[in-house]
């Protein structure tokens, strides 16, 4: 498994990563592409295309592991309501 988070656009290319892998890219960033509205889109640290044709699975930037990191702090935030001392 290979977590990532460089700040490097499509850095991590499909040659270091070992056929089979599990690709979990945690990385968020603009790319320049004059196609897209905003005159960018965004990307992970993982080149996803190439990557994708040897990982066993991937996850896509944006839409991966946002949602589940968002699920997460809204579960923690209800923990330390019901944890926190109410007198």
């Amino acid at each position: 498994m290979l977590f990532r988070s460089i700040g490097q656009p499509e850095f991590v290319k499909k040659e270091w990563v070992k056929p089979g892998a599990i690709v979990i890219d945690v990385g968020i960033n603009q790319k320049e592409d004059t196609t897209a509205k905003r005159g960018y889109r965004l990307v992970g640290d993982v080149a996803f295309d190439e990557v994708a044709e040897v990982a066993s699975a991937i996850t896509p930037v944006p839409g991966g592991v946002g949602p589940m990191t968002i699920a997460m702090l809204l579960k923690n935030t209800l923990r330390a309501a019901e944890l926190a001392d109410h007198s």
